[in-house]
């Protein structure tokens, strides 16, 4: 029998939705590979879907955990909720719960000790850390922020024309700047571009960089992404950066399962 640790999360009726492929050939291979252990995370949302649903019924024979987690709980210095999967043939598991530390999972905990950079500049140490230009106009706009400001902020002649209208109201946290003492908004695939997110740097006045987006997504500083003479795409690696598992949230599953293991052979 399944075991749940919760609900489907939120006010929310399973949607149909044929865009989950991949989540589809996830479930057909534990049909198929019939492994002991098996984890997942994805966006909190996916609750809300009717491949999730399927996916749980395809572990009748497992014990099961689900929750949202946010990640900042995990060590990760970016306010980040993500629907955690842990499943077992050895009985009831769940996520480890978070240790309580007093260094806090901020910004300035993962890059303030980076070189600084400008805007179209680059770390010749290191590939990674290169800030992608601005134009005149982002420039402005970047120099007229302050740190956890937003575009709302700005004189009136440096807002865009889309910010002007209804719906550009409804869009509060584009072309805003980070907080050094505050855990950083969700890394996503455009994390190097200063009018996506919030994704502009505390101080300096450009974008964060590609190096950043990692260290905020817990990859250790010296982590390579590429051989060295491989020329580093920004639209490739800030989807290999804004969809990865944050190392310290993946360091938690893996830890939990080695302590559920460990627990099933003391007691056999």
């Amino acid at each position: 029998m399944v075991s749940y640790a919760t609900e489907f999360l939120g006010d929310c009726k399973a949607k149909p939705d044929m865009k989950w492929k991949l989540v589809r050939h996830f479930t057909r291979l534990i049909v198929e590979a019939e492994p002991d252990l098996v984890t997942m995370e994805n966006g909190s949302q996916m609750v809300c879907h009717e491949v999730f649903g399927q996916l749980l019924q395809s572990l009748s024979e497992y014990s099961v955990w689900y929750s949202v987690v946010e990640c900042n709980a995990y060590g990760v210095p970016q306010t980040r909720k993500r629907l955690v999967l842990m499943v077992s043939r050895f009985g009831p598991i769940s996520l480890l719960e978070p240790v309580l530390s007093r260094r806090k999972a901020t910004v300035a905990a993962a890059i303030a000790k980076l070189p600084a950079l400008a805007a179209g500049e680059r770390d010749l140490k290191d590939s990674m850390h290169h800030a992608c230009n601005l134009s005149s106009l982002n420039l402005q706009r970047i120099r007229a922020s302050q740190p956890g400001g937003i575009w709302r902020d700005w004189p009136a002649s440096l807002r865009s024309r889309c910010h002007q209208s209804p719906a550009g109201e409804t869009f509060p946290s584009v072309y805003g700047r980070r907080e050094w003492e505050k855990p950083a908004l969700t890394i996503t695939t455009q994390c190097f571009g200063y009018g996506n997110e919030r994704f502009g740097h505390p101080v300096q006045d450009r974008a964060i960089t590609l190096r950043e987006a990692a260290m905020v997504q817990t990859f250790p500083r010296r982590y390579k992404f590429l051989p060295p003479k491989y020329k580093v795409v920004f639209s490739t690696m800030g989807r290999l950066i804004g969809n990865a598992v944050p190392v310290r949230s993946a360091y938690a599953n893996g830890r939990s399962f080695v302590d559920h293991t460990k627990a099933k052979v003391t007691t056999h």
